[in-house]
């Protein structure tokens, strides 16, 4: 103590009968540090400090006790002025970090177990003991690295060797075990197998479309592909062929006076899915259909037959809502989207002779294929019907999803799904194939840098592949329906495979806006298969979201998207001019695939995308969603229902408060992202409150107020049915084409449901209870 007491006296000139004590403390409040000083004057002993009785001898003159007392003054401002800085340029570097995350600049890629605070560049001079450190560009990299373009072809080839891979039978089951044992191998952390049990159309015997005419009846096909969950039996009616079967189609030809009652519509494949096109022909009252492979949309395919199934939904069509795994258990049901008319497909070759016998109305230019002699319907005076005679059968199946797990380090209740069909009727190559083959690579890159390379995901990652999926994603939907009080709050997104090679020229997205700044952010580091000195980012331009296709039936994703409200994302290649003419026929082969250029090339790069997508979905501390995007789409509505504002004003109602509603989310993304900003990302637990916030976002335009099994596609943008906002938006066109036919009700119940279903989605986004409030 004496020895410090001189130091002291000496440093600032005074005596050592009295010193003064410095007591720094450091406290920590984020990242600002503030520096405490205490200045005490005790004597020696610990006594009361009295006046001396020498003050000549025990006491500094006067001005010396002032110059001391002016140098601890500026001493302690020193400090203080230090510690702020530090403080200060600790917040500005992490606010700057955060504000390259916003920019999209890609600066803002950190490792798991990595400070904010460092930049990319200082990254590789850093010696972090321990395990190895993985940034982001280390990350893609090293996936990259590993992804083998020979893999993926001893994948494929493992559909070299069938002509079918029908769900739940025995050549499904053994390609499911492959996979199974495959995963196993892989050394991932979970493998397991989940079963269903659902009933399933399959062929029965010959199904026959005939013409008959002047009492005789000529068969026209017998053939050996069916459409599952056609209503069986035999009908007859007057052919009447509609282009494509889309709607704008039906409502060309059904001019006053002219009736589809009791015919038979003919259209050929494409744009709308088979299930959309059977739907639009029973409402217009037809009993049967028949769908061909025009030509002109599928070159080479004028002997070819395709499979399909006309069920307008997902999943098995006996269980709607709720999932297949014991029939006995729950009482006969079905889906309201099962056809109630007979349904076939046939040859261009038949159609072609079909029309060489309709005399009557030739088609219109836009609606003349590659079949010679297009006709739309018999005049009044023929008397020629066709018959189409259906023996599709119902059996019990039993089928297999099979699933293996990497399990993240630090939200292992987390995860990304990525999935893939496996069943096909024919071959599958393009159908079934490819996603399956990239699903086994995927796995197998992943778990080696898991397991051999120190990698440490933050989430979960599960590889699923599907049964069933030709009969209408049966396998995926059942999975979600068995799960689905679980899944929405645990997968935050999930990966489509399946299709992903239909062609060469150009790239396919189908993706939940939640999705587009990843996508897009991850293109810009996938080269182009075709141009290896450009990205896939160049190749699809800046205005890529404009061609953005909405996900159809027939696509996996959908039922996660609009039944479960989970993101997802279905990214692939095709020729937008051309069909893949093979696809959901038996010449779906690996040979026939091989035409494509660069095949493997073009599925390494489909791999890729969905591998970075997946593994940046699992690194970073926040959630890679872009909860902003929805503001968007919402603008983008409000500016479709401005115009009928005057018209719904006239029946004594307003768009105000749909308008507001909108508002209102828009502020509760603008809250999110400061929430997000000003909090430390480092933090375990804020970090987790609040990824849960925007994993929320999807799930919460699921519309609240109808029931999953009445109707099961819920979500207001994407789903199917009256509660969409696509829908509203068609009533309110209906008030100026025809006002008498327009259900005003049922107006008002989409105007307040929606409205509601928005708010309701601002209120969740915003966080806690008393953050929310009921007015707009």
């Amino acid at each position: 103590m004496d020895h410090a007491r001189a130091a002291i006296s000496n440093l600032f000139g005074v005596e050592p009968t009295s010193y003064t004590r410095f007591s720094i403390a450091r406290q920590m409040d984020g990242d600002n540090s503030h520096v405490e000083m205490k200045l005490s004057a005790d004597d020696e002993e610990g006594g009361e400090v009295g006046r001396p009785e020498h003050l000549h001898a025990s006491m500094p003159p006067p001005r010396r006790i002032g110059k001391n007392l002016c140098f601890l003054v500026i001493a302690a401002v020193l400090l203080l002025l230090i510690g702020f800085l530090i403080g200060y340029l600790s917040y500005r570097g992490r606010m700057q970090k955060a504000g390259r995350c916003l920019d999209g600049s890609g600066k803002c890629e950190m490792p798991p177990t990595t400070s904010y605070l460092m930049d990319d560049d200082e990254i590789e001079e850093e010696e972090v003991p321990g395990p190895p450190v993985f940034y982001w560009p280390a990350v893609r990299d090293l996936f990259s690295k590993k992804l083998s373009g020979g893999h993926l072809q001893d994948n494929l080839r493992q559909r070299a060797t069938k002509d079918s891979f029908e769900a739940g039978q025995s050549e499904d089951e053994s390609i499911a075990s492959y996979i199974h044992d495959q995963f196993t191998s892989f050394l991932l952390d979970e493998v397991w197998n989940d079963e269903h049990y659902i009933k399933l159309q399959v062929k029965g015997s010959n199904n026959t479309v005939s013409i008959l005419q002047d009492g005789k009846e000529e068969i026209l096909e017998n053939p050996d592909a069916y459409v599952a969950y056609s209503k069986s039996g035999s009908v007859v009616g007057k052919p009447v062929y509609v282009n494509y079967g889309r709607k704008a189609d039906f409502q060309k030809i059904q001019k006053p006076g002219v009736s589809l009652n009791n015919t038979i519509i003919i259209f050929r494949a494409g744009k709308i899915t088979l299930a959309e096109k059977v739907a639009n022909a029973q409402e217009a009252g037809a009993v049967g259909a028949l769908m061909y492979l025009d030509p002109s949309d599928y070159e080479n395919t004028e002997t070819l037959v395709p499979f399909g199934h006309a069920h307008l939904g997902t999943g098995d069509p006996f269980t709607p809502g709720f999932p297949s795994f014991n029939h006995t258990q729950f009482p006969p049901m079905e889906s309201s989207g099962l056809p109630r008319i007979a349904v076939q497909t046939i040859s261009s070759k038949a159609v072609g002779k079909l029309f060489s016998k309709m005399h009557g109305e030739e088609c219109i230019l836009e609606w003349k294929g590659g079949v010679v002699g297009c006709k739309v319907m018999l005049n009044s005076t023929s008397k020629m019907t066709v018959k189409l005679s259906v023996n599709n059968v119902m059996v019990d199946r039993k089928i297999l999803n099979i699933f293996g797990a990497i399990k993240g380090f630090e939200e292992p209740d987390r995860y990304v799904v990525i999935g893939a069909q496996r069943d096909s009727w024919g071959p599958g190559a393009a159908k079934a194939g490819v996603g399956t083959a990239m699903l086994l690579e995927l796995a197998r890159v992943i778990s080696d840098m898991v397991k051999n390379e120190g990698y440490k995901p933050r989430r979960s990652i599960i590889f699923a592949s599907w049964s069933a999926g030709e009969y209408g994603a049966v396998g995926a939907t059942e999975w979600l329906e068995g799960y689905s009080a679980t899944l929405h709050a645990k997968v935050f997104t999930y990966i489509n495979l399946d299709a992903a090679v239909l062609g060469f020229n150009h790239v396919k997205i189908s993706a939940s806006p939640l999705l587009y700044t990843l996508l897009e952010r991850t293109m810009k580091g996938v080269k182009d298969p075709a141009k290896n000195s450009e990205t896939l980012y160049d190749r699809v331009g800046s205005d890529w979201v404009k061609t953005v296709v909405p996900l159809s039936l027939d696509n996996a994703a959908f039922p996660f998207l609009a039944y479960s409200g989970i993101p997802v994302v279905s990214f692939g290649f095709y020729n937008k001019d051309k069909e893949y003419p093979f696809l959901g026929t038996t010449q779906d082969t690996v040979e026939n695939l091989k035409t494509t250029d660069n095949l493997y090339g073009i599925m390494r790069a489909a791999a890729e995308v969905a591998g970075h997508m997946a593994l940046r979905l699992t690194h970073d501390h926040e959630l890679f969603l872009d909860f902003e995007r929805y503001s968007d789409e919402l603008l983008a509505f409000q500016e479709k229902f401005l115009p009928y504002g005057r018209d719904v004003e006239a029946l004594g109602l307003t768009l105000n408060w749909l308008f507001f509603a909108r508002g209102d989310f828009q502020r509760a993304t603008d809250a999110l992202r400061r929430d997000i900003a000003n909090s430390d990302r480092e933090n375990k637990v804020v970090c987790r409150a609040l990824n849960d916030r925007i994993m929320k976002v999807e799930y919460d335009f699921l519309s609240p107020y109808l029931s999953p099994k009445d109707a099961p596609f819920r979500h207001i943008f994407f789903g199917k049915g009256s509660h969409t906002l696509q829908s509203l938006l068609e009533n309110l066109h209906l008030l100026r084409t025809s006002k008498d036919s327009m259900d005003v009700n049922m107006l008002k119940e989409q105007l307040a449901l929606t409205t509601w279903t928005i708010k309701g989605a601002a209120n969740a986004l915003v966080g806690d209870i008393w953050d929310t409030d009921n007015e707009f």
